[in-house]
């Protein structure tokens, strides 16, 4: 089996070059494996600056472009660092910085940062943590972790070579990186990309392309479900995944009865790729976990609930918690593992107030008010203008502040009930599809 994604995608060149490897549904153009792979030369030779062993910051949308310009970084041997293409141009030089990146792709050509620290350690790509817990940091993966990951993945999910997986989710992305970019490149997976976000340009492409797996974020799939279209323009899809936030049953209830098919919940993170997943799709039903850690992934709880993440897949250059060559990573989340040995997400650790001198876990608000009917999703704060008081916004339709907030009372203390209570019928998200706290405060703010 090929040991580096430069090699795992020359063989599959070798074996199929006028196999179909990125459909773009925008132009309708089908890339094949032959074109891609002389795009990228093409990439490299145009560019001729010293790449190997560098570090280079890309930000480009989901296409042939962002694929010519990794797969030329691969034949090069350089470090690739994808951006989220959304990243305005000081953030891409910040990130350069953050990085010590050797070039910035910019406006067509490669600028020199002046700040570059070669790396000829096995490093093949630089992946930027979301932020959600303190600023953004660099953490380089090898082959042979982003290649287990989507092993892991494609084993578990059920991934094909002949399958065809429709790429809204940004390959930019460790989501969309594993379960889109590596499939490919590793076996072969065909990608279709550029459709609009939006559920009649989705199922289109799902009906044209025949699209067989789905890799979704929940909104993406409310906003399916929430529409009159006929079942028979998601029939081809075979798997559907929903991970990069908390999918609510209501969600996978919905969408299953409108077109049959099963919502399958993943979890995982940037440090540590693929964590757990719903092989079956009846847990992401019940809303009882997100589904059993992955074969190779071992969980090892801790106090407070708190727990580590141990695969061949987590990140080990700097990383001081690897153990005999495995890496370990500490998530933010907390957890516990159910009868069924499945994982049960609390919320995140370290988000807690201080209410008239007594500690609340701000976890423990939103849990409880996700456990409401019709209640998709809950985040809780510090009241805006009162320090001894909670405010909390919850997401979902047809629901009564005053009705959730008596519910409420008969599940939390007086002294945790939220002061202030905003319903919203979806929260805003990050480009990376998770909640966005520091827009859901701003709006707790008004």
């Amino acid at each position: 089996m090929p040991a580096t994604l430069s090699e795992a995608w020359n063989r599959r060149v070798r074996a199929q070059p006028r196999a179909p490897a990125l459909i773009d549904a925008g132009t309708r153009r089908i890339w094949t494996r032959a074109e891609l792979d002389a795009l990228a030369a093409s990439w490299r030779s145009r560019h001729a600056a010293p790449l190997a062993g560098a570090a280079v910051i890309f930000a480009e949308p989901n296409g042939p472009h962002w694929l010519e310009i990794f797969l030329g970084l691969l034949q090069a041997g350089a470090v690739a660092v994808p951006l989220d293409p959304t990243e305005p141009e000081p953030a891409r030089r910040a990130a350069a910085r953050a990085v010590g990146a050797d070039f910035l792709w910019h406006a067509g050509r490669l600028e020199p940062t002046g700040a570059g620290r070669r790396r000829r350690d096995g490093r093949r790509l630089i992946k930027l943590t979301s932020g959600s817990t303190g600023a953004p940091r660099p953490l380089a993966f090898t082959d042979a972790q982003l290649l287990a990951d989507s092993r892991r993945i494609c084993a578990t999910m059920g991934i094909k070579p002949g399958d065809r997986s429709l790429g809204l989710i940004p390959f930019s992305h460790s989501y969309g990186f594993s379960n889109l970019v590596t499939p490919l490149l590793d076996q072969g997976t065909a990608v279709i990309c550029g459709v609009p976000a939006l559920p009649q340009a989705i199922a289109s492409a799902i009906r044209e392309w025949k699209a067989t797996v789905f890799p979704a974020v929940p909104a993406l799939l409310r906003a399916l479900a929430d529409t009159d279209m006929p079942q028979e323009n998601l029939r081809s899809l075979r798997t559907v995944v929903s991970a990069g936030a908390p999918l609510g049953p209501e969600t996978a209830r919905a969408f299953y009865g409108k077109f049959g098919k099963k919502i399958h919940n993943f979890y995982g993170s940037t440090e540590t790729g693929g964590i757990s997943y719903d092989r079956t799709g009846a847990v992401t039903l019940s809303g009882r976990s997100i589904g059993p850690p992955l074969p190779g992934v071992r969980l090892i709880f801790q106090k407070k609930r708190r727990f580590l993440v141990e695969s061949t897949a987590v990140f080990t250059l700097g990383n001081r918690r690897r153990r005999g060559g495995l890496g370990r990573h500490l998530p933010a989340d907390l957890g516990q593992r159910n009868e069924r040995g499945e994982l049960v997400l609390l919320g995140r650790s370290g988000r807690f107030a201080k209410l008239g001198g007594r500690r609340v876990n701000l976890a423990e608000i939103e849990q409880a008010l996700r456990r409401l009917p019709g209640v998709r999703d809950a985040f809780a704060a510090l009241h805006p203008a009162r320090p001894d008081a909670l405010a909390a916004a919850v997401a979902g339709t047809g629901l009564a502040p005053e009705a959730i907030l008596v519910a409420l009372r008969e599940r939390l203390a007086a002294w945790k009930i939220p002061r202030q209570l905003r319903v919203l019928p979806e929260f805003p998200l990050t480009a990376r599809g998770k909640t966005d706290a520091r827009r859901l405060r701003a709006l707790l703010r008004r």
